[in-house]
């Protein structure tokens, strides 16, 4: 059996990083990817918008160096969760990040370009 993902995405928002009691990081962002068509000379596009988690060290590396607007490239698992909310059954699915790549581009890296440290391209974390 395989259950693969692979994104290259632009964040919607900042990362959220929380911590477990066990003081592991958490962090959740909202990664969207865009496809474009044409149909009848009219140009269309199609957004999708992924929840993704990251665990442990790459929670922390998400949270300190990935900004609303930065692309980049995730690869992981699919992971369904439910709960229970005033009585209901509530279900989610999520990408469970298992390596990820900041890509050159993106809103952030423009709005970076002054800082004097950039964080580094090189390999999955």
């Amino acid at each position: 059996m395989l259950n693969k993902v692979q994104l290259i995405g632009f964040l919607g928002a900042d990362p959220d990083v929380r911590y477990t009691q066990d003081q592991e990081a958490v962090a959740r962002v909202r990664i969207a990817t865009s496809e474009t068509w044409k149909k009848n000379g009219e140009k269309h596009e199609k957004t999708e918008w992924h929840n993704v988690v990251f665990f442990g060290k790459l929670g922390e590396i998400v949270g300190e160096h990935l900004k609303k607007g930065s692309l980049v490239y995730v690869e992981g698992h699919l992971q369904t969760r439910s709960w229970e909310k005033d009585g209901e059954n509530r279900y989610t699915t999520e990408i469970v990040a298992e390596a990820m790549k900041m890509l050159p581009g993106g809103k952030a890296k423009a709005e970076s370009q002054g800082k004097s440290q950039q964080p580094s391209n090189d390999g999955p974390f």
